[in-house]
Protein backbone atom coordinates (compact mmCIF):
# COMPACT_ATOMS: atom_id res chain seq x y z
CA UNK A 1 0.00 0.00 0.00
CA UNK A 2 1.42 3.29 -1.20
CA UNK A 3 0.25 6.67 0.79
CA UNK A 4 0.88 10.23 -0.54
CA UNK A 5 1.77 12.74 2.07
CA UNK A 6 2.58 16.13 2.15
CA UNK A 7 3.48 18.50 4.98
CA UNK A 8 2.61 22.22 5.49
CA UNK A 9 5.47 23.65 6.36
CA UNK A 10 4.20 27.14 7.42
CA UNK A 11 4.85 30.48 9.00
CA UNK A 12 3.13 31.64 11.92
CA UNK A 13 2.04 34.72 12.97
CA UNK A 14 2.66 35.02 16.19
CA UNK A 15 -0.90 35.09 18.92
CA UNK A 16 -2.75 35.80 15.88
CA UNK A 17 -5.22 32.67 14.96
CA UNK A 18 -7.08 34.99 12.65
CA UNK A 19 -4.66 35.24 10.68
CA UNK A 20 -2.97 31.81 10.99
CA UNK A 21 -6.38 30.33 10.28
CA UNK A 22 -6.46 32.13 6.76
CA UNK A 23 -3.01 31.11 5.92
CA UNK A 24 -3.74 27.60 6.68
CA UNK A 25 -6.67 27.60 3.87
CA UNK A 26 -4.38 29.28 1.39
CA UNK A 27 -1.86 26.47 1.85
CA UNK A 28 -3.95 23.59 1.95
CA UNK A 29 -5.34 24.92 -1.71
CA UNK A 30 -1.78 24.77 -2.78
CA UNK A 31 -1.01 21.57 -1.08
CA UNK A 32 -3.41 19.62 -2.83
CA UNK A 33 -1.97 20.22 -6.13
CA UNK A 34 0.37 17.08 -5.02
CA UNK A 35 -3.24 15.13 -4.29
CA UNK A 36 -1.99 13.84 -1.07
CA UNK A 37 -3.96 11.18 0.96
CA UNK A 38 -2.69 12.99 4.38
CA UNK A 39 -1.65 16.03 4.72
CA UNK A 40 0.17 17.47 8.22
CA UNK A 41 0.56 20.96 9.53
CA UNK A 42 2.58 22.12 12.62
CA UNK A 43 2.32 22.67 15.92
CA UNK A 44 0.38 24.97 17.64
CA UNK A 45 -0.27 26.67 14.28
CA UNK A 46 -3.02 28.61 15.53
CA UNK A 47 -1.00 30.84 18.24
CA UNK A 48 2.45 30.23 17.53
CA UNK A 49 4.33 30.32 20.78
CA UNK A 50 2.37 32.98 22.13
CA UNK A 51 1.90 31.44 25.53
CA UNK A 52 1.28 34.52 27.90
CA UNK A 53 -1.55 34.93 26.32
CA UNK A 54 -2.73 31.72 25.59
CA UNK A 55 -5.93 32.14 28.33
CA UNK A 56 -7.47 34.39 25.80
CA UNK A 57 -6.38 33.14 22.44
CA UNK A 58 -6.64 29.58 23.27
CA UNK A 59 -9.31 27.41 21.27
CA UNK A 60 -12.30 26.42 23.82
CA UNK A 61 -11.89 22.14 23.60
CA UNK A 62 -10.46 22.86 20.21
CA UNK A 63 -13.90 23.04 18.49
CA UNK A 64 -12.52 25.94 16.23
CA UNK A 65 -9.60 23.80 14.55
CA UNK A 66 -11.97 20.72 14.68
CA UNK A 67 -14.32 22.46 12.65
CA UNK A 68 -11.83 23.89 10.46
CA UNK A 69 -10.01 21.02 9.73
CA UNK A 70 -13.30 19.30 9.31
CA UNK A 71 -14.60 21.27 6.38
CA UNK A 72 -11.16 21.28 4.82
CA UNK A 73 -10.93 16.99 5.28
CA UNK A 74 -14.51 16.81 3.52
CA UNK A 75 -14.10 19.40 0.76
CA UNK A 76 -10.94 17.97 -0.50
CA UNK A 77 -11.26 14.15 0.69
CA UNK A 78 -7.99 14.47 2.18
CA UNK A 79 -6.95 12.84 6.24
CA UNK A 80 -5.56 15.48 8.17
CA UNK A 81 -2.66 15.32 10.97
CA UNK A 82 -4.00 18.56 11.65
CA UNK A 83 -1.07 20.09 13.47
CA UNK A 84 -1.27 20.65 17.61
CA UNK A 85 -3.72 23.89 18.85
CA UNK A 86 -3.58 25.59 22.39
CA UNK A 87 -6.39 23.86 23.49
CA UNK A 88 -8.09 25.64 26.31
CA UNK A 89 -10.33 22.54 28.86
CA UNK A 90 -11.81 23.13 32.07
CA UNK A 91 -8.52 22.72 34.08
CA UNK A 92 -6.39 24.69 31.75
CA UNK A 93 -4.74 24.50 28.42
CA UNK A 94 -3.13 21.72 26.06
CA UNK A 95 -0.96 21.46 23.28
CA UNK A 96 -3.29 19.17 21.62
CA UNK A 97 -3.03 16.97 18.12
CA UNK A 98 -6.24 16.62 15.96
CA UNK A 99 -6.07 13.79 13.76
CA UNK A 100 -9.34 14.28 11.28
CA UNK A 101 -10.59 11.93 8.84
CA UNK A 102 -11.42 12.29 5.06
CA UNK A 103 -14.94 11.86 5.83
CA UNK A 104 -14.62 14.65 8.36
CA UNK A 105 -14.59 12.76 11.56
CA UNK A 106 -12.77 13.33 14.33
CA UNK A 107 -10.16 10.56 14.52
CA UNK A 108 -7.84 11.03 17.57
CA UNK A 109 -6.95 13.36 19.48
CA UNK A 110 -3.57 13.52 21.73
CA UNK A 111 -1.60 16.02 23.84
CA UNK A 112 1.62 16.55 24.29
CA UNK A 113 2.61 14.80 27.31
CA UNK A 114 6.58 15.91 27.33
CA UNK A 115 6.62 20.03 28.35
CA UNK A 116 9.65 21.89 27.46
CA UNK A 117 10.71 23.86 30.40
CA UNK A 118 13.45 25.25 28.71
CA UNK A 119 10.70 27.76 26.79
CA UNK A 120 8.30 27.70 29.81
CA UNK A 121 5.82 25.59 28.41
CA UNK A 122 5.07 24.07 31.96
CA UNK A 123 4.20 27.58 33.32
CA UNK A 124 1.42 27.59 30.63
CA UNK A 125 0.16 24.41 29.42
CA UNK A 126 -0.96 21.17 30.98
CA UNK A 127 0.89 17.85 30.25
CA UNK A 128 -1.53 15.23 28.56
CA UNK A 129 -1.21 11.45 29.38
CA UNK A 130 -2.99 9.57 26.39
CA UNK A 131 -1.06 7.96 23.63
CA UNK A 132 -0.68 9.27 20.52
CA UNK A 133 -2.02 5.79 18.29
CA UNK A 134 -4.56 6.39 15.53
CA UNK A 135 -5.75 4.35 12.79
CA UNK A 136 -5.92 6.01 9.05
CA UNK A 137 -6.55 3.83 5.60
CA UNK A 138 -6.54 0.53 8.31
CA UNK A 139 -3.03 1.45 8.97
CA UNK A 140 -1.76 1.68 12.79
CA UNK A 141 -0.01 5.73 13.45
CA UNK A 142 1.14 7.52 15.95
CA UNK A 143 1.53 11.15 16.63
CA UNK A 144 3.35 12.73 18.64
CA UNK A 145 4.31 16.90 19.94
CA UNK A 146 7.73 18.16 19.22
CA UNK A 147 10.36 17.96 22.64
CA UNK A 148 8.42 14.08 22.37
CA UNK A 149 11.31 12.75 20.24
CA UNK A 150 14.05 13.29 22.53
CA UNK A 151 12.19 9.86 24.70
CA UNK A 152 12.45 6.67 22.75
CA UNK A 153 11.28 5.04 24.76
CA UNK A 154 7.87 7.13 24.65
CA UNK A 155 8.26 6.64 20.98
CA UNK A 156 9.04 2.88 21.66
CA UNK A 157 5.48 2.51 23.53
CA UNK A 158 3.52 3.21 20.30
CA UNK A 159 5.75 1.62 17.64
CA UNK A 160 5.74 -1.65 20.05
CA UNK A 161 1.86 -1.43 19.76
CA UNK A 162 1.72 -1.34 15.95
CA UNK A 163 2.25 1.69 14.40
CA UNK A 164 4.36 2.25 11.33
CA UNK A 165 5.14 5.27 10.77
CA UNK A 166 5.20 8.68 13.43
CA UNK A 167 4.02 11.61 12.80
CA UNK A 168 5.85 14.66 14.52
CA UNK A 169 4.42 18.04 14.90
CA UNK A 170 6.74 20.28 15.82
CA UNK A 171 8.64 23.76 16.27
CA UNK A 172 11.70 23.29 16.72
CA UNK A 173 14.03 25.83 16.94
CA UNK A 174 16.82 26.53 14.41
CA UNK A 175 19.87 26.50 16.88
CA UNK A 176 19.08 22.69 17.64
CA UNK A 177 18.55 21.97 14.02
CA UNK A 178 21.56 19.31 14.09
CA UNK A 179 20.05 17.42 16.75
CA UNK A 180 15.74 17.70 15.22
CA UNK A 181 17.64 16.00 12.12
CA UNK A 182 19.76 13.43 14.27
CA UNK A 183 16.84 12.21 16.53
CA UNK A 184 14.53 11.76 13.83
CA UNK A 185 16.78 9.57 11.66
CA UNK A 186 17.32 7.67 14.95
CA UNK A 187 13.33 6.95 16.11
CA UNK A 188 13.14 5.82 12.36
CA UNK A 189 15.83 3.53 12.44
CA UNK A 190 15.16 2.18 15.72
CA UNK A 191 11.75 1.53 15.53
CA UNK A 192 11.52 0.42 11.60
CA UNK A 193 8.80 2.87 10.46
CA UNK A 194 8.29 5.85 8.48
CA UNK A 195 8.75 9.24 9.85
CA UNK A 196 7.28 12.27 9.24
CA UNK A 197 7.97 15.59 10.84
CA UNK A 198 6.22 18.88 10.07
CA UNK A 199 8.12 21.60 12.15
CA UNK A 200 7.22 26.16 11.22
CA UNK A 201 9.51 27.98 9.28
CA UNK A 202 10.17 31.85 10.57
CA UNK A 203 10.42 33.18 13.56
CA UNK A 204 8.42 34.96 16.72
CA UNK A 205 9.88 37.65 19.15
CA UNK A 206 12.33 35.27 20.97
CA UNK A 207 13.14 32.38 18.40
CA UNK A 208 13.64 31.66 14.93
CA UNK A 209 12.72 27.79 13.62
CA UNK A 210 14.52 25.71 11.94
CA UNK A 211 12.28 24.75 9.25
CA UNK A 212 13.39 21.40 7.81
CA UNK A 213 10.65 18.97 7.96
CA UNK A 214 11.43 15.59 6.53
CA UNK A 215 9.80 12.55 5.34
CA UNK A 216 12.49 9.57 6.61
CA UNK A 217 12.31 5.82 5.69
CA UNK A 218 12.49 2.28 8.11
CA UNK A 219 16.08 2.37 6.97
CA UNK A 220 16.66 5.64 8.15
CA UNK A 221 17.09 7.19 4.38
CA UNK A 222 15.78 10.91 4.11
CA UNK A 223 13.79 10.63 0.99
CA UNK A 224 12.17 14.22 1.28
CA UNK A 225 13.54 17.40 3.10
CA UNK A 226 12.54 21.05 3.17
CA UNK A 227 14.39 24.13 3.71
CA UNK A 228 13.86 26.90 6.06
CA UNK A 229 10.76 29.14 4.28
CA UNK A 230 7.66 28.02 4.04
CA UNK A 231 7.45 25.11 1.53
CA UNK A 232 4.67 22.01 1.08
CA UNK A 233 7.14 18.93 1.14
CA UNK A 234 6.02 15.34 0.14
CA UNK A 235 6.27 12.25 -0.77
CA UNK A 236 5.16 9.04 -1.15
CA UNK A 237 5.55 6.55 1.57
CA UNK A 238 5.26 2.01 0.38
CA UNK A 239 3.63 0.75 3.70
CA UNK A 240 4.77 -2.59 2.75
CA UNK A 241 8.27 -1.62 3.35
CA UNK A 242 7.87 -1.76 6.88
CA UNK A 243 6.87 -5.24 7.28
CA UNK A 244 9.50 -5.91 5.12
CA UNK A 245 12.05 -4.51 7.18
CA UNK A 246 10.74 -5.30 10.28
CA UNK A 247 11.23 -9.15 8.88
CA UNK A 248 14.56 -8.95 7.41
CA UNK A 249 15.78 -7.68 11.05
CA UNK A 250 13.25 -8.36 13.63
CA UNK A 251 13.78 -6.26 16.77
CA UNK A 252 10.39 -6.40 17.90
CA UNK A 253 10.56 -10.03 18.45
CA UNK A 254 14.16 -9.81 19.95
CA UNK A 255 13.26 -7.46 22.51
CA UNK A 256 13.48 -8.68 26.48
CA UNK A 257 11.29 -5.64 28.19
CA UNK A 258 11.37 -7.87 31.20
CA UNK A 259 15.38 -6.79 31.59
CA UNK A 260 14.25 -2.87 30.48
CA UNK A 261 13.89 -1.72 33.89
Amino acid sequence: MKLNISCIQMDIAFGNPYENYHSAERLIEKAMETKPDILVLPELWTTGYDLTRLDKIADDQAKQTIQFLQEAAKKYQVHFVGGSVANRNDSGVKNTLIIINKEGQLVHQYSKLHLFKLMDEHLYLEAGTEKGLFQLENRHFAGVICYDIRFPEWIRTHTSHGAEALFVVAEWPEPRLAHWRALLISRAIENQCYVVACNRSGSDPNNKFAGHSMIIDPWGKVIAEAGDEEEILSAELNMDLVKDIRKQIPIFADRKPEYYR
